[in-house]
Formats: structure tokens, sequence, C-alpha cells
């Protein structure tokens, strides 16, 4: 069992920029294939970033060239830099972690989420 846990997220003006960070209690994530989603109030919940074992790293079109994935070398963090936020960017934000999923993109393939945390992105 692993238990993620988000931190970092908050309220921010519109061009702002917060860092979320996840990590995962009494283990490292170095043998997970990690994601980033968020869920906006009323909608599904949706991809936002992963970063897999490997280091190969994904992002949805609409976070591209503003967000930044990255877990830190002893594999103890997961990192989600974002910079330049929109109100649309506004939700509830998750880490996942997968151990066997193979669509890295698709919320199927994770099986351990942490609680989210809340980013809010004033206008």
């Amino acid at each position: 069992q692993v238990q993620l846990v988000e931190s970092g997220g908050g309220l921010v003006q519109a061009g702002g920029s917060l860092s979320l960070v996840c990590t995962a209690s009494g283990r490292t994530l170095s043998r997970y294939n990690m994601g980033w989603f968020r869920q906006a109030p009323g909608k599904e919940r949706e991809f936002v970033a992963t970063i897999s074992k490997g280091g190969a790293i994904s992002y949805v079109d609409s976070v591209k060239g503003r967000f930044t994935i990255s877990r830190d070398n002893a594999n103890i963090a997961l990192y989600l830099q974002m910079n330049n936020l929109k109100p649309e960017d506004t939700a509830i934000y998750y880490c996942a972690a997968s151990l066997y999923g193979v669509i890295l993109t698709s919320r199927n393939s994770y099986m351990y989420w942490g609680q989210g945390t809340q980013v809010t992105v004033s206008s």
C-alpha cells in the first residue's frame, strides 16, 4: 500500500505560479510511474502530466510550456511546477502512482492516489 500526500496548492492570481509536491509515506517512488491529474467542479478527473520510472514525460496540450513535472534523484518526491496559471487551471490536483499501467495518460492505469490539493486561480 502506498499513501500519497500532496501539498503546495493555494490561491494565486492569473499569471502567477505554484509548486505542487507529492510524497509517499515511508517509501520511495522509484518503482512507480507517476502522474498528476486534476478535477474541476462538475467535471471528470483529467490527465495533466506523467513521468515514467525511466524519466519519459508527457503533458496534456493545455499545460504544455507552462507546467513542468519532475521527480527528485532520490525518488522521494514528485513535483509539478505550474507557471503562468490561468483561471481554467482551477481544480483539485491529485498525484497518482502506477506500477503496472501501460497508458499513463489514463487514470485507469493508476492504483494509488493522494487526497488532492486545491489550486484556485483568480482572474
